[in-house]
């Protein structure tokens, strides 16, 4: 395993930062505005991570993460940035639902804005990103199978990839590698790579729900008179057996007017049907968005996805791992919870520390 001190090697360095989330994107982005020489590598074929929006012949969907808050002022600062990437949520008419669907009550006022990515969630990734990207910083499609010493400089850090068409690819020569995806992830690569013990453990306690996510589409509901169908609210958080949240994508800002939900299963269903096949959940998951919302028409446009790695429920407790003796670390919104926010402060500290 390498032996360099990347904290105290003078001049530029080079780091790998395996994920593009948010959390990866801004590790990227600091240590890149530090100086350094970065590369990001992702294993889907866009960036966001549980930001990324799903497109349709109706309209957009917010898959994963619903909004974000803003309460860290260096998150503050880092949005004034792109400040036409998001505008603010008015979703005043949010309920706590019974298990049955009726509402239980009001959720409470509260100041604190929701914010989302115009015209979908994943504007603000994609726009942060893409610096790097016409710098040629970012590899997608690009799995990381191994972290091993550079073959030519022992002190250094080389990474296996598979890539398009099962390529296997060696890109050598970085002086630290950061780990920017899910906690369960990070810790199998490097039991794969038979590093970092220490790092595993505190990666193994690190627990994640996932998420089975159901997305519907009614464009029967833009007639003359009618708007939309079903309840006056545009967002719940319900305490249904099956669903954990559900939300009008259509009420939210730089959206087309077309009617369109996206539902989240609860973390406990979710884990309890997680291998279930896709035809399976969606059956499921519509039967119990028709209990909740009244709506019973037959959507014209059905999607589900399922999130391995959703919802923090055991967070690792601290801001990121880094290991300066050989130039290793992680972070994730896991570090300190689920937030949007967390995974900007959970990549931005790392690369602090790194840098």
């Amino acid at each position: 395993m390498p032996t360099t001190r990347t904290t105290k090697n003078p001049g530029p360095r080079r780091y790998a930062i395996v994920g593009a989330g948010l959390a990866g994107i801004t590790c990227a982005r600091t240590l890149r505005q530090a100086g350094h020489e970065v590369m990001l590598l992702e294993q889907a074929g866009t960036v966001g991570g549980r930001m990324t929006s799903r497109q349709s012949a109706f309209g957009t969907f917010d898959a994963g993460a619903q909004y974000f808050t803003v309460r860290d002022e260096r998150f503050r600062r880092a949005l004034d940035t792109g400040p036409h990437s998001f505008e603010r949520w008015v979703a005043n008419s949010v309920r706590v639902l019974d298990p049955l669907g009726r509402v239980a009550e009001a959720a409470r006022p509260t100041p604190e804005a929701h914010w989302v990515g115009v015209p979908a969630m994943d504007a603000l990734p994609r726009q942060w990103v893409e610096p790097l990207a016409a710098e040629g910083c970012i590899e997608l499609d690009t799995a990381v199978d191994r972290v091993e010493p550079d073959a030519i400089d022992p002190r250094r850090w080389q990474l296996r990839t598979t890539s398009a068409q099962d390529a296997l690819h060696v890109h050598p020569g970085f002086d630290a590698v950061v780990l920017a995806i899910p906690a369960a992830q990070a810790a199998a690569l490097l039991e794969r790579s038979r590093l970092a013990p220490a790092f595993v453990q505190r990666l193994r306690g690190v627990d994640i729900a996932p998420c089975w996510t159901l997305m519907l589409a009614f464009p029967q509901a833009l007639q003359p008179g009618l708007t939309h169908l079903g309840p006056q609210w545009n967002a719940a958080s319900s305490t249904h057996h099956r669903i954990a949240w559900l939300a009008r994508e259509s009420s939210k800002p730089g959206r087309r007017p077309i009617e369109r939900w996206t539902v989240q299963a609860s973390p406990a269903w979710s884990n309890e049907h997680l291998g279930d096949d896709e035809q399976r959940i969606e059956a499921k998951l519509l039967k119990a968005f028709a209990e909740v919302t009244g709506i019973r028409a037959q959507p014209s446009h059905t999607e589900v996805r399922r999130w391995r790695y959703a919802k923090t429920l055991a967070p690792l407790g601290r801001s990121h791992l880094w290991d300066p003796q050989i130039g290793l670390g992680a972070c994730g919104d896991w570090c300190l919870g689920h937030r949007v926010e967390h995974a900007f402060v959970s990549g931005l500290e790392l690369a602090l520390a790194a840098a």
